[in-house]
This record gives C-alpha cells, structure tokens and sequence, in this order.
C-alpha cells in the first residue's frame, strides 16, 4: 500500500519562502509512481473546504489556482519518490494544512502551514 507523508510547514513570516516535501512509501508499487500517476497539493485553511493548490500530471505538465500562480511551483524528483511545492513570496491566506496526494491511490497527512508576522 502506498504511504504519502509531507513534511517541511511551520511558521513563516509575510513575504518568505518555504519547500513542502511529499515522499512516497511503500515498496514496489510506490517507485515511480509520481511519474505514472502525477501528485497534486491541496490545502485546507480553517473553517474552509479543502482546495486544489497545484498538480503535476504524469505528463509532467503543471497546473495551479489562480491564487499561488506565479508564486507556488511544483516539481517530483523520480529517485527519491519525492514531489515538492516550493512557495514563494507567502501571504497570510496561505495559512493552511497541506496535502499531497495521488488520484485514486492515496493522501497525505497534511502539513500545517501558518504565515503571520
């Protein structure tokens, strides 16, 4: 069965940068398997439905909401079975918990993200 687990939230301050990290776990079937299936963020801010923030298709095309274009990127790196949403230049309304996950196969845990000054 594969595992996803995101890492790297915390607390940042307005304007700063910050990497989420999303490794893939779970033998066999979790090699390679950003590359077969793609990996999108989503995040949940408080009181708020969950959103999708950014994917990677298994194309490798890239797709992000309105609100993080510019600013968000994602990437996948095949030989760590890790994917990464870089931030950039973060804002209050990017306070959220932060998922990763795999359409049909999995979800994170989640990540808190909180941005104050």
């Amino acid at each position: 069965q594969v595992q996803l687990a995101e890492s790297g939230g915390g607390l940042a301050q307005p304007g700063e940068s910050l990497t989420l990290s999303c490794a893939a776990s779970g033998g066999r079937r979790s090699e390679g398997i950003f590359r077969l299936y793609g990996i999108s963020w989503y995040r949940q801010a408080p009181g708020s439905a969950r959103e999708l923030v950014a994917r990677i298709l298994s194309s490798g095309s890239t797709d992000f909401a309105d609100s993080v274009k510019g600013r968000f990127t994602i990437s996948r790196d095949q030989t760590k079975n890790t994917a990464y949403l870089q931030m950039h230049n973060l804002t209050t309304e990017d306070t959220a918990v932060y998922f990763c996950m795999i359409p049909g196969v999995a979800w994170g845990q989640g990540t808190q993200l909180i941005v104050s000054s």
